[in-house]
C-alpha cells in the first residue's frame, strides 16, 4: 500500500499550481516548439550516422543538446515543479528528487530485464548493438557527460517547452513528438525506448507541474543504459 501511495504521489496526484499563459504567449510557444522539433529531428538523424567516437560525433551530440536548450528557453518560462509531502494535495510540497531517482533506477532495471530477452532475438539485438557501438568507441566519462547533457536538454524541451505548448492531451502528444524525433535515427529500439520513457516522464511532468522530476529520471535511466547495455550484449 505504501508503494502504491508513493507511486500515486510521484506519477498521478496533480499538485495545484497556476502556470497559465496568455493566448499570445501560448501561440508564440507553439510556433517556436514546432520549429525546433523539426530542427532537432534532422540533427539527431545525422548524429547516429556518424562514426562512433569521432570528433564529429561528439560535436554533433552537443549541437543536438543545444537545439533542445535554445528551443526550450526561447519558448517561454519553465518551472521546476513540486510534489506533495503527504496525501493532502493542498498541504506542504517539496522539490521532487528521491522519487524520480528511484523511478529512473526502476525504469533502468526494467530495460535491463528486457535487454536480456532482446539479446536472444537477432534482428532486435542488431538494433541495440548499433546504439552500443557509440559507447564502445568513445571515452566513457565523456559519453556519460554528453548523455547527461542531452537528457537534461531533451526534458527541458519535450516536458518543458513542448508540454506547455499543448493544450489537450499533453502527455500523449509530447511523447509522440519525442518518439518521432527519436525515430529520425532509424533505430527501432531507440524509438521503443522513447515511448516508455516519454510516458513515465510525461506523467511526472503532469503530476509535479515541472521539469525537475523528468530530468532526474531521464538522466538516471540513460546513464544506466549507457553503462549496462554493453555487458548485457557482450560488447564490454
Amino acid at each position: 500500500m505504501c508503494v502504491q501511495a508513493w507511486l500515486q504521489r510521484a506519477l498521478w496526484d496533480v499538485v495545484p499550481r497556476d502556470h497559465r499563459q496568455s493566448q499570445k504567449d501560448l501561440r508564440r510557444r507553439q510556433l517556436i516548439t514546432a520549429g525546433f522539433v523539426l530542427a532537432g529531428a534532422v540533427v539527431l538523424g545525422f548524429l547516429l550516422r556518424l562514426e562512433p567516437g569521432s570528433t564529429a560525433f561528439y560535436v554533433t551530440s552537443l549541437v543536438v543538446a543545444a537545439v533542445w536548450f535554445v528551443g526550450a528557453f526561447a519558448s517561454g518560462p519553465l518551472h521546476l515543479g513540486r510534489i506533495p509531502i503527504g496525501t493532502d494535495l493542498s498541504g506542504p510540497t517539496k522539490r521532487p528528487i528521491t522519487a524520480p531517482l528511484a523511478l529512473g533506477a526502476g525504469l533502468a532495471l526494467f530495460f535491463v530485464a528486457g535487454g536480456l530477452v532482446v539479446a536472444q532475438i537477432p534482428w532486435l539485438s542488431d538494433q541495440v548493438a548499433k546504439v552500443i557501438s557509440y559507447a564502445d568507441a568513445g571515452s566513457l566519462p565523456l559519453l556519460v557527460a554528453i548523455t547527461a547533457i542531452n537528457g537534461i536538454a531533451e526534458e527541458l524541451f519535450f516536458r518543458g517547452a513542448l508540454y506547455a505548448a499543448i493544450t489537450k492531451y499533453p502527455i500523449l502528444w509530447s511523447t509522440l513528438a519525442y518518439v518521432i524525433a527519436t525515430a529520425a535515427t532509424g533505430n527501432i529500439m531507440l524509438a521503443f525506448a522513447a515511448i516508455l520513457l516519454g510516458l513515465v516522464v510525461g506523467l511526472q511532468r503532469r503530476a509535479s507541474g515541472g521539469i525537475l522530476a523528468p530530468i532526474i529520471t531521464h538522466c538516471v535511466w540513460s546513464i544506466s543504459m549507457l553503462v549496462a547495455l554493453p555487458y548485457i550484449f557482450g560488447t564490454a
